[in-house]
């Protein structure tokens, strides 16, 4: 008798650090909930820490709401834009971050599905110039200055579980997502994480040489169909390349110097062609 060949359960996503604070906010989709739940039930110290967090925000809610009810007083006027040099600019921003994960705001949505490629109609340097205004590269930098002096958790889900990473990050930007390999030029994947960018989630890859120099691959889709070279930013300590393609944005963040963040850059811009 011939048997029916069983299919294998799906391996579910794993239980990131941005999942448990969005569980805590109640923005997860009930599917994911349930898995969360699932998690939790089998995990006590992870448990422990949800409990925790909700104790937190409960008390903050409490010491704030006051707070929060006052009417402004009309004497108040609004101040003046800042015309602060860009490192302050930046660590502002950077502060701003850092508040924002340890709230755990979660990015939601997703656009709809194209692969992620860059265009192969032409080399970097034949591309047109990137249009004024574009500021994905700031929060990359950012994101670069929060992450990698991370000695205990920089990422979220590891180099080991690179398969899991990419499934996860490519359902999350609604686009098949992978991190390159660049161990030919001397950085080894650390992992990967979720953020929130400046209109909807990006997906940050690490890497890290033998030395311990630590770059950040930030990609995402708010700049897609803006056809870009390879343009270089220095935003305070961090050196950033950056290019867009017809469907994503690219910025590759670190304290390395330009030629080398050049030398990476054109191998991530081959292995994505």
């Amino acid at each position: 008798m011939k048997k029916t060949p069983s299919t294998a359960p799906a391996m579910p996503v794993p239980a990131t650090e941005a999942d448990l604070h969005a569980y805590v906010d109640g923005q997860l989709p009930q599917a994911r909930r349930v898995e969360i739940e699932a998690f939790l039930s089998g995990h006590p110290d992870e448990r422990q820490r949800v409990e925790n967090w909700r104790s937190q925000r409960r008390a903050l809610q409490r010491a704030l709401q006051p707070i929060w009810e006052e009417s402004i007083p009309l004497r108040l006027a609004i101040p003046p834009a800042a015309r602060g040099q860009p490192w302050r600019r930046l660590a502002a921003g950077v502060a701003i971050a850092a508040i924002g994960a340890s709230a755990g705001w979660f990015a939601r949505g997703a656009a709809s599905a194209r692969p992620a490629v860059l265009v192969t109609s032409s080399a970097p340097s034949s591309l047109p110039i990137a249009p004024a205004g574009d500021t994905f590269y700031q929060r990359a930098a950012i994101a670069h200055l929060v992450y990698a002096p991370d000695a205990r958790r920089p990422v979220e889900i590891g180099a080991d579980q690179e398969q899991a990473l990419a499934t996860w990050l490519s359902k999350r930007l609604g686009a098949a997502v992978k991190p390159p390999k660049l161990g030919m030029v001397g950085y080894e994947l650390v992992g990967g994480r979720l953020l929130p960018g400046g209109a909807g989630p990006v997906a940050q890859f690490m890497y890290a040489a033998a030395a311990g120099q630590r770059l950040t691959l930030y990609v995402t889709r708010e700049a897609a169909g803006k056809k870009t070279a390879f343009q270089f930013t220095r935003d305070g300590p961090v050196n950033v390349f950056y290019w867009v393609d017809e469907h994503f944005g690219y910025a590759l963040s670190g304290a390395a110097d330009r030629a080398e963040l050049l030398r990476v850059s054109e191998e991530v811009y081959k292995q994505l062609e």
